[in-house]
């Protein structure tokens, strides 16, 4: 599999670049061609993936791409555990999403252009999982990141949507910008940017201890200094405090991009990218002690959980919703990173890579039967018209909230266990805590918003609208579930969000084994080791705390018309009014970034306008000052003296051609004349 192993992104990129040459009208050619070829990618990822539960070893394959001066730059590509479980998830769950596009995108008159988008941000992102080197990989990250741009702002006629793509796209330049230097210190101190190499890479022993070896500013190893930078493009992707602000506005894009963003591809690719150059992360630590690296990783990722979950409690719209709570479990994945290692955070990423796009696309089927509204204090009641909806949305839900048994319930607590027995502090585990208990509640509440109670309009004349629309569009005055097309994705999505964790329950660890290449054994009495069953039950009263919640506050009285307060905003009015506002990140960063950025730039403009500008005119000024001094020389020096020259010589030529008579008087009387003058000379000579 490794030889062809560059098939698996090339084909989709390649499908992307077909379709961009069909005509709009060609709408089920380009359908075929993607959902084609990205099923072909998930049959090879399937292939690849049995090779590796045969032999765990990492295969690579490297090659030259660029020569400058007597060095050359060599890409490659790789195939081990964690490459293979990632290409199954992006391929798959891509897969579903595709054909749930199907039916959601049906009425678009871009429908074709939208599946050339999708098929190259599914290529991208596969480019990523495959990639042997951290510049291939960073190939990939941009053709996600300039992908995302275009599918964020797909429906660019929207304002919403254009101003989302373009902060999106700007500031996770911001982190990439870290990620690019980063990038170039490790070339400069360890000569590749390949991971293997037949133990010259730069995730080897031999330049991780060189690394480690050479330090920085304050005595930091290189080590960490790279690994912090390589961090910080992962901040700007995945969503962390305080690169998070583009996610939450991802959502503008249609809803199966967000499903893909918000699960599969863009934001699993910053913690893919802490995964694999896990060796650079851990480097600098010594026996008993974790290194600085994984520490701030650990930190961000609990504050980053917690941080979300508290905004997601106030949010209306269904999709923002999920959102922050896409930005509050990328958190965990990073905290189970630095608390835990590789397994534990990619565990919790492939669980909620299939419950979050069930959520995504569950959301998607809402706002589908409601006539494109997404606000949750218009719906209620849609568990009737909308049964199977219902039923896979509650599966995603309870698997988000960590309800036991569910896939998140083990993935999680697998995050919470690993923070409680982190040797540095518990405060990552209170804070992944409190976000547990926040994320039931919050899902609680849009659960009863949506489709519990009566449906809701604001006023009868919203209602009459909603029904005219509904009637125009569909033929009828009621909300309705969504075809097949997109329900059947929904239900596999579902199975998943309900049984998926127990790969990776603690008494049969199936996916950390698979993950370090070791045999997995039934075991029940690992359920008995030290501090795991109270860890456990605390986690599963959080959650049912958070439900609680949820049905005191939402659920004990009916919610009967969209214009009623929020029942936490009864409560606490301020706090309410505050995490809706999204703790004024935005305004903050409105009132400080934006302004220091406008300033930078006036003063970038000032500073090339009339410094460089003036610098150039002045330099200008004096190659022309010496151009006409160089006319001036030229045309009266050098030629007025050639000039002169050449007249005295015609001159000298007329008077010498005057003796040329051919007359012989004239020859003897000039001899007479010059001899009278020698004898005179003879004369003076000899007297002096």
């Amino acid at each position: 599999m490794i030889r062809i192993l560059w098939l698996i992104p090339a084909i989709p990129v390649v499908a992307a670049g077909w379709i961009a040459l069909l005509k709009q009208g060609r709408r089920k050619l380009a359908a075929t061609a993607a959902i084609g070829a990205l099923g072909i990618s998930l049959i090879l990822s399937v292939a690849a993936f049995v090779e590796m539960l045969g032999n765990s070893a990492t295969q690579v394959v490297n090659f030259r791409w660029l020569q400058f001066g007597s060095q050359w730059v060599s890409l490659g590509w790789l195939l081990d555990p964690l490459a293979a479980i990632m290409l199954v998830m992006v391929s798959f769950v891509g897969l579903l999403t595709f054909i749930y596009s199907l039916g959601y995108m049906a009425e678009d008159e871009n429908f074709t252009r939208f599946y050339c988008f999708l098929s190259l941000f599914a290529g991208a992102m596969l480019t990523v999982v495959i990639a042997n080197s951290l510049l291939l990989l960073f190939m990939g990250w941009e053709l996600v990141g300039l992908t995302s741009y275009l599918l964020i702002g797909f429906w660019y006629h929207k304002p919403e949507a254009a101003a989302a793509a373009k902060k999106a796209f700007i500031v996770t330049r911001v982190g990439d910008l870290g990620l690019l230097l980063g990038m170039v210190w490790l070339y400069g101190s360890t000569g590749t940017l390949l991971f293997y190499n037949h133990g010259a890479g730069c995730l080897e022993q031999s330049a991780l201890a060189s690394l480690v070896a050479h330090t920085t500013i304050g005595g930091m190893a290189v080590s960490t200094a790279v690994a912090l930078l390589i961090f910080l493009g992962a901040m700007g992707k995945s969503g962390q405090v305080p690169l998070h602000i583009w996610l939450p506005d991802a959502m503008e894009g249609p809803t199966p991009v967000s499903a893909l963003i918000h699960a599969a591809t863009m934001v699993a690719a910053g913690v893919y990218l802490i995964a694999r150059v896990y060796p650079l992360m851990s480097a600098a630590a010594t026996p008993g002690t974790v290194s600085t690296a994984l520490q701030v990783v650990a930190w961000i990722g609990a504050i980053t959980a917690f941080f979300a979950a508290c905004i997601a409690v106030a949010q209306d719209d269904i999709k923002r919703i999920l959102a922050y709570s896409t930005v509050s479990q990328l958190g965990y994945m990073m905290l189970g990173l630095g608390v835990g290692g590789v397994a534990v955070g990619m565990f919790h990423l492939i669980t909620h890579a299939c419950f979050k796009a069930l959520l995504f696309l569950g959301a998607g089927s809402v706002i589908h039967g409601c006539a494109g509204e997404q606000d949750i204090r218009k719906m209620g009641g849609l568990r009737r018209f909308m049964p199977i909806t219902f039923l896979t949305y509650a599966a995603g839900m309870l698997a988000l909230c960590g309800f036991p048994l569910f896939a998140g319930f083990w993935s999680k607590d697998e995050i919470l266990h690993a923070a409680h027995g982190w040797p540095i502090s518990l405060g990552p585990f209170y804070l992944g805590t409190a976000g547990a208990l926040l994320t039931a509640f919050y899902m609680m509440r849009q659960v009863y918003y949506v489709f519990l109670g009566s449906r809701r309009t604001v006023d009868e004349a919203a209602e009459a609208a909603f029904a005219a629309h509904e009637h125009a569009a569909h033929g009828h005055d009621e909300p309705h579930e969504s075809p097949l097309v997109m329900t059947v994705p929904m239900i596999l999505l579902g199975l998943l969000a309900t049984f998926l964790g127990f790969v990776g329950m603690p008494a049969w660890p199936w996916f950390s084994d698979f993950m370090t290449g070791q045999v997995t054994t039934l075991d029940f009495e690992r359920f008995a080791e030290a501090g795991l069953l109270p860890l456990m039950l605390v986690s599963s009263v959080m959650v049912f705390l958070g439900l609680g919640l949820g049905w005191w506050i939402y659920g004990r009285k009916p919610i009967v018309s969209a214009s009623q307060p929020d029942g936490l905003e009864q409560l606490m009015p301020l706090v309410f009014g505050a995490l809706r506002r999204r703790l004024f990140v935005d305004e903050f960063y409105g009132a400080t970034v934006i302004p220091l950025a406008r300033l930078g730039s006036v003063l970038s403009d000032g500073f090339d306008r009339y410094v460089l500008g003036g610098l150039a005119a002045l330099t200008a000024l004096l190659v022309n000052g010496l151009g006409h001094i160089d006319d001036a020389i030229d045309a009266h020096a050098v030629n007025g003296g050639f000039d002169l020259g050449s007249r005295g010589l015609a001159a000298g030529g007329r008077w010498f051609a005057a003796w040329q008579s051919g007359r012989v008087q004239t020859y003897l009387r000039s001899i007479g004349i010059a001899l009278v003058v020698f004898a005179v000379m003879l004369l003076w000579w000899g007297k002096a």
